[in-house]
């Protein structure tokens, strides 16, 4: 954890420097390329020793694959081999260093290599492998045309800004940001005219990145005194159940829960600023002419906080990932897109118990709000009072479900979330289950709204 803190730290003094004296008007593409790889390799040896082997030779492998493999198969091959080899080292934590050791956890690098290489794979399939009528608009955006470089390869994978806590980005973003064309791209989305400037702007991150290092510092100061003050284990104290009353214990585990977000508050927001400090994350303007620093970000802290539905909640924790899993896994499967994508969600974490009843209890609950959201929700829609009492409902049994849903990935093996569940009376699991039964459920399938993105662009292309 020291040794993380430390070169999260030095990555951000470095990303000033990079962003200052290795930018695109003082430096090659390839300059900054070979500086940010390297440095991204001094980094995972100095926090991992030896353990950084293993993240050096999936990527080895993979650009292999990426060579030799046929378009049409490549982001198979990859993701196979990428999600293979990260499923060996999670199961190496657990039987060969007891549930994992922090100081040999390697697993979090290798889990955000894993996104990028399947990202890439996918992104080079979609940009070589196939036609451009038959892509979303999204994923015509993010095709890539050629296989790129070694050294353009190494540099998207192992760059400081994201080895040690990510976040994934999408390879054409990184590329643009690097050859010095990410920020102009955006700004270029914008009639400056109108709003009376003579030239482009130039947008600095500089107060992006002290707003997110106060947020990192605040975040900080919870961990260290509410984190360990409100531990998740006590809700499945013998006396703590044998004296609490049901109410009072969802009660306290909104609160353990609550506890328990800092450190992940803390990791993301300093990795972002981390990116924003080098010049990496613009996301162009919004409705009020303000710059934004939010292309990589992993959280909307306020939206999570405040969420009133669970996809709502979903959407804004871990945004990358959710991004990642959206376009390797929910697009792109023929059927049962959910499940499949909380089965994937779950290998990825790792093959602790826990995170397999969080993503299979995940799957239940989320289709089990999106049936209430569709057969209820416009009920509530005809006056502002009615409106105010569905949000707060909502909010208190969103915020529940969530830690109702979390508690097993906290405590990762399988007896303390049974007894957990048990203490509770599933609820959850037999609420879902009842309103999937009562409830009519009209899902819309996957292919259909495929077709139906299909014809939308098709629609704007005739246009």
């Amino acid at each position: 954890q020291i040794n993380f803190v430390a070169c999260q730290l030095f990555a951000l003094l470095a990303a000033f420097w990079f962003r200052i004296y290795l930018s695109p008007s003082h430096a090659s593409s390839a300059v900054r390329h070979a500086f940010a790889t390297l440095f991204g390799i001094y980094f995972a040896v100095f926090c991992f020793g030896w353990y950084s082997i293993h993240l050096f030779v999936l990527v080895m492998m993979n650009y292999g694959i990426m060579n030799m493999a046929s378009i049409p198969n490549i982001h198979r091959y990859s993701f196979v081999v990428a999600m293979g080899y990260l499923t060996l080292c999670h199961i190496s934590r657990i039987y060969i260093f007891h549930y994992g050791i922090l100081t040999t956890d390697f697993s979090g690098p290798l889990m955000i290599i894993t996104q990028k290489i399947t990202t890439l794979a996918c992104q080079l399939h979609d940009g070589i492998g196939r036609q451009a009528e038959e892509l979303t608009a999204e994923q015509n955006r993010l095709a890539v045309k050629s296989r790129p470089s070694l050294l353009e390869y190494l540099s998207y994978l192992l760059n400081f800004m994201s080895i040690i806590a990510g976040p994934c980005s999408n390879y054409k973003d990184y590329i643009a940001f690097i050859e010095g064309r990410h920020v102009h791209m955006k700004l270029l989305e914008v009639n400056w005219k109108q709003k009376g400037y003579d030239r482009l702007p130039d947008p600095s991150p500089t107060g992006a990145v002290m707003y997110k290092l106060f947020i990192t510092l605040v975040s900080l100061i919870l961990f260290l005194t509410l984190t360990k003050n409100f531990p998740m284990a006590y809700i499945i104290d013998n006396e703590f159940l044998d004296k609490t009353p049901f109410l009072s214990r969802l009660g306290y585990l909104y609160v353990v829960t609550q506890a328990a977000k800092p450190k992940y508050y803390f990791a993301w927001t300093l990795a972002d600023a981390v990116n924003n400090a080098a010049g990496y994350g613009f996301s162009g303007v919004d409705e009020r002419g303000t710059f934004r620093w939010d292309l990589l970000s992993n959280l909307n802290i306020w939206n999570i906080e405040t969420a009133t539905s669970f996809k709502m909640y979903i959407e804004n924790w871990n945004i990358q990932t959710a991004a990642w899993l959206k376009r390797v896994c929910y697009d792109r499967a023929p059927r049962y897109p959910t499940a499949l994508t909380f089965i994937l969600s779950a290998l990825w974490h790792g093959i602790y118990p826990g995170y397999y009843f969080t993503f299979l209890t995940g799957i239940l609950i989320t289709l089990a709000a999106r049936a209430i959201r569709n057969n209820c929700r416009h009920y509530f829609l005809s006056s502002v009072p009615l409106k105010i009492a569905y949000d707060i409902v909502t909010w208190v049994v969103t915020q529940l479900a969530v830690c109702y849903t979390v508690a097993p990935f906290v405590m990762l093996a399988v007896e303390p979330t049974i007894k957990f569940y048990k203490s509770v009376y599933f609820h959850m699991h037999i609420l879902s289950i009842l309103v999937l039964l009562l409830l009519p459920i009209r899902p819309q399938t996957h292919s259909l709204r495929r077709a139906q993105n299909q014809a939308m662009m098709n629609s704007v292309k005739s246009k």
